[in-house]
């Protein structure tokens, strides 16, 4: 596999994580309230541990993207 077929994929892969992150937190934030209550169901969550467990998750998960997508990207432009 040559190097712009890798650039290649490592964009796409880039554009469909962050369009999950994006939906995700649009999803948190336009439905909080019936996600939280569809997940009490589950769980017994405060509303406040709710919102921690989603915004570290979320952070997790972009961190996750720039150490996976971004950062091999950045690389592979550089050399």
């Amino acid at each position: 596999m040559n190097p712009d077929a890798i650039k290649a994929l490592l964009i796409y892969s880039l554009a469909f994580n962050y369009v999950i992150l994006i939906i995700w937190f649009g999803v948190f934030s336009l439905a909080h309230d019936s996600m939280y209550r569809l997940h009490s169901r589950w769980f017994s969550l405060s509303v406040e541990t709710f919102d921690a467990i989603h915004y570290a998750s979320m952070a997790l998960y972009k961190i996750g993207i720039m150490l996976l997508n971004i950062a091999p990207l950045v690389a592979l432009w550089l050399v």
